[in-house]
């Protein structure tokens, strides 16, 4: 299948939807918000001792120096490398482009990418129902995340939309930091689960609490039961690309790789890492 691209430049037909699209890209917003609200309210019936104990992402990782030498720091091809595997939903048109929306502020025009089908699927329709022109030729397709950071190094601006679902598992870890809400995709990590095969170090992060859940009732008695989410951290995507960009090669940064949904770390490096 081939993977949607962007609109070519300088001229791009979609660009002139950006205003209408402004106000289908601030309910989507709006819509992140309300879930945000939602798993808040959900979070805080948790106490604050019960989460006290749950440290910063990957506390065991060398944290970035403030500046890097280039030739020293990981390059666009080894963060993508990383992200291999994981697919995204978009919106694109019969020349396979995105469909763009503005951002909420209608500063840009950007492409929204759903970690959820479903969500994709609301996005098309919306898309269907507000342009004539775009019912019988938009669709749904999928694309890699490191497909899209790629692009995301070219210049190529997009918008994640998150699971909702994981969004709430985020905050009852970080219950005693809801107010803010929770800003990003939600990612989960564990010291408990490192990974050693041959010479390399491996460090998996994944999109789903479930996953990492099922993956440490593997490792030990200790993680099992409603104990579990201590073993468990969390941070953002976007955070975690971006220390990624600033680390230095062999720092640790550089040992992550991102665990598809529905997938075991050691099925997903047995697929995509050669060692």
């Amino acid at each position: 299948m081939e993977f949607p691209k962007p609109p070519p430049l300088p001229s791009n037909p979609l660009l002139s939807l950006s205003t209408f699209f402004h106000r289908l890209g601030a309910e989507l917003t709006t819509r992140l918000h309300h879930t945000n609200r939602l798993a808040a309210n959900f979070a805080a019936g948790f106490s604050h001792s019960a989460t006290s104990h749950h440290r910063s992402l990957f506390a065991s990782v060398s944290q970035p120096k403030a500046a890097v030498a280039a030739a020293a720091a990981l390059s666009p091809e080894q963060v993508a490398k990383t992200l291999v595997g994981t697919a995204v939903y978009t919106v694109s048109n019969s020349n396979n482009e995105f469909v763009l929306i503005s951002d909420p502020n209608g500063a840009k025009s950007i492409g929204l990418l759903c970690f959820r089908l479903e969500d994709a699927e609301a996005f098309l329709a919306q898309v269907r129902l507000r342009r004539r022109e775009l019912r019988s030729n938009a669709k749904v397709v999928p694309i890699t995340l490191d497909q899209v950071y790629s692009l995301k190094v070219e210049g190529i601006a997009f918008r994640f939309l998150p699971d909702p679902i994981q969004i709430k598992n985020a905050l009852e870890l970080k219950a005693s930091d809801i107010k803010s809400g929770f800003d990003g995709v939600p990612v989960f990590q564990s010291d408990l689960l490192v990974v050693r095969k041959k010479n390399k170090r491996f460090l998996p992060i994944y999109f789903n609490k479930e996953d990492i859940e099922k993956e440490l009732s593997k490792v030990s008695r200790a993680s099992r039961g409603p104990g579990v989410s201590q073993h468990i951290m969390v941070g953002s995507l976007e955070d975690v690309l971006k220390k990624m960009e600033m680390s230095e090669k062999n720092s640790g940064w550089d040992d992550l790789i991102f665990i598809p949904p529905g997938k075991s770390h050691s099925q997903h490096i047995q697929d995509v890492v050669k060692v």
